[in-house]
């Protein structure tokens, strides 16, 4: 008797069993969709902008006028210039600190690897109001230099330094991430056949992780390209020696003519399409994350 009440159940209703399978999906349906919505939400706040943009020069815009055209061509000319002097020492400098930080651990070494990553969540104001205090004609670099004769604020030194300032941590960081993932094996196996480091170094360590300093060199271009603050504060904006293409929008949208501050921010506008593109078709070929 014990055992069969111990077996024995009440039988569930179906009609219990199809609610409470009902309530479930019912909720799943409900997390979905609200998933859904806020995704679409997000999508539509970051895509509407960029469209109504485009929109809005191509319905009221009057053309190219020549103050345009000459703004554009001198702030083009100027940021290519620069971007690629601030690339140059990018570049030159940032591949050794990559590497070091990516294979040595040295007293010092987080500290550095703080330092270098701060500008990329520094206001760009304090970046430049930074700049400004070390190297303006009263600051803490600046006036030995000045004493020399030699001026860096508010001149187009100014700006690549800006530039410089604010784009090197993403290539520093991109390489870094690239020199730790090159196989330590094939590094041994080449030094085990006869490899002098430096061969190595040129023949296996670079190759492998040029991916990543590709990637690493065009976001940094492109945060170069797009940088206005520490500029504005540190270089200041005059046409033809630090004005950028960002501080070009910027003048024209102030001076009413905002025909010109679209012109120039589709152009921008088109080169960060082009550069998210290279990108996204870079890590689809090579299988290396580069954002």
């Amino acid at each position: 008797m014990h055992a069969l009440a111990r077996t024995h159940h009440a039988p569930r209703s179906p009609a219990a069993t199809a609610g409470g399978s009902g309530a479930v999906t019912w909720t799943e349906r409900t997390v979905r969709g609200v998933a859904i919505c806020s995704a679409a939400a997000l999508v539509l706040f970051l895509s509407i902008p960029l469209v109504a943009m485009v929109w809005r020069l191509l319905r009221d815009g009057r053309g190219v006028t020549p103050e345009a055209l000459a703004t554009l061509r001198d702030a083009m000319t100027l940021s290519l210039l620069t971007t690629a002097v601030a690339m140059l020492i990018v570049l030159t400098t940032g591949i050794p600190l990559a590497f070091f930080l990516a294979r040595r651990t040295f007293p010092g070494s987080r500290l550095i690897d703080t330092l270098v990553d701060l500008p990329i969540v520094l206001p760009p104001a304090v970046a430049g109001i930074a700049l400004l205090v070390t190297f303006g004609r009263n600051g803490l670099i600046g006036r030995g230099l000045a004493s020399m004769g030699v001026t860096l604020g508010f001149t187009t030194a100014a700006v690549i330094l800006a530039q410089v300032f604010v784009a090197a941590p993403f290539f520093v960081r991109a390489a870094r991430s690239g020199f730790q993932r090159v196989d330590r094996d094939l590094e041994e196996a080449a030094a085990d056949l006869g490899a002098s480091p430096l061969r190595t170094l040129r023949s296996v360590t670079f190759p492998m992780a040029l991916p990543s300093l590709m990637a690493g060199a065009v976001l940094a271009w492109a945060r170069a390209l797009g940088e206005f603050g520490a500029t504005i504060m540190f270089a200041g904006n005059f046409p033809g020696v630090t004005q950028t293409m960002p501080l070009a929008i910027y003048a024209r949208f102030g001076a009413g003519d905002l025909t010109s501050a679209l012109i120039l921010s589709l152009v921008l506008l088109i080169a960060s399409v082009i550069v998210l593109f290279g990108l996204r078709l870079l890590a689809g070929r090579t299988g290396t994350p580069v954002i």
